[in-house]
């Protein structure tokens, strides 16, 4: 089953999330968590890009953060999808053999593990965005960072819990 969450309004999101439904589950809400972090990761670069007291090699570094954080967002968009189409294949593996429930179960970790690295990756894209970035938008870092740093915890709980 192909799931694609990247085309849905946030609203239409949440409603699928909070009914009695197996997908979008936990998985997913942690990616989509990350891909807010993500966003303000850009935001925040955008903003900073172009200032008066930047030089040309801050501005570089600005575009090439935003570059990261857009790709970042992306792909954190797309592992949510992944992400419950991975959970639906392991409980559709329940009432096979255990070769097949143990596939299902290694590409239901392999989705938020991969969520865990990229939140790990974005969060590498911040200490710039202190040290150089608009000092007026250091409160969005720093809800960048609980986001991802939330995307991330979440994303380890259901690599444990799909072991």
């Amino acid at each position: 089953m192909k799931i694609q969450f990247s085309d849905t309004t946030l609203n239409d999101y949440l409603d699928q999330l909070s009914r009695k439904e197996p997908v979008p589950g936990g998985g997913s809400a942690a990616a989509v968590t990350a891909a807010l972090g993500a966003g303000l990761v850009s935001m925040v670069a955008n903003y900073s890009i172009g200032r008066k007291a930047n030089t040309p090699e801050v501005d570089k570094k600005f575009n090439e953060i935003l570059k990261k954080g857009e790709v970042s967002r992306k792909r954190f968009l797309e592992l949510a999808s992944l992400d419950s189409e991975a959970y639906l294949q392991l409980c559709a593996a329940r009432s096979l053999d255990v070769k097949a429930q143990k596939k299902a179960s290694q590409g239901a970790r392999a989705v938020p593990l991969e969520i865990c690295k990229l939140c790990y990756k974005t969060l590498d894209l911040i200490p710039f965005l202190v040290d150089k970035g608009n000092p007026y938008l250091l409160s969005d870092v720093e809800v960048a960072i609980e986001l991802l740093n939330a995307g991330y915890n979440g994303a380890m709980v259901m690599v444990r819990i799909n072991s």
